[in-house]
């Protein structure tokens, strides 16, 4: 089980820094939108099918994410869902910005500290 944790944290980390890129807003993200915007993204990333509507969700999330406390509601959210969520292939994950069109200038990581995503 904790081979499958990694790649998970890997994904939504991957998704919490690219809503550290983006502009202002008011309220903090709820995780049960987290959740919502990335479902489109778990057959893409767990080989169970094609990428489909998973750029429109990342897309979504990451134009909603407007205020720094939006972006660190959604990295903290991204990290609790990590463990109800197996099989995911990190090399899938990892390539999900790329393959949406979304230039993330940080380097992803398990280990990233929601409290310093600005």
């Amino acid at each position: 089980m904790a081979a499958t944790v990694k790649p998970t944290h890997m994904i939504l980390i991957i998704f919490a820094v690219a809503m550290a890129v983006t502009g202002r807003g008011e309220a903090a993200i709820s995780c049960s939108s987290v959740a919502s915007y990335l479902n489109p993204c778990l057959p893409y990333v767990t080989n169970k099918g094609p990428l489909g509507g998973c750029c429109n969700g990342i897309k979504g999330l990451f134009a909603a994410a407007k205020t720094t406390a939006d972006r660190q509601s959604v990295c903290n959210c991204l990290k609790s869902l990590a463990g109800s969520t197996a099989g995911i292939s990190p090399d899938k994950a990892a390539g999900l910005p790329g393959q949406c069109g979304i230039n993330i200038p940080y380097k992803i990581s398990p280990s990233t500290d929601c409290a310093k995503v600005n």
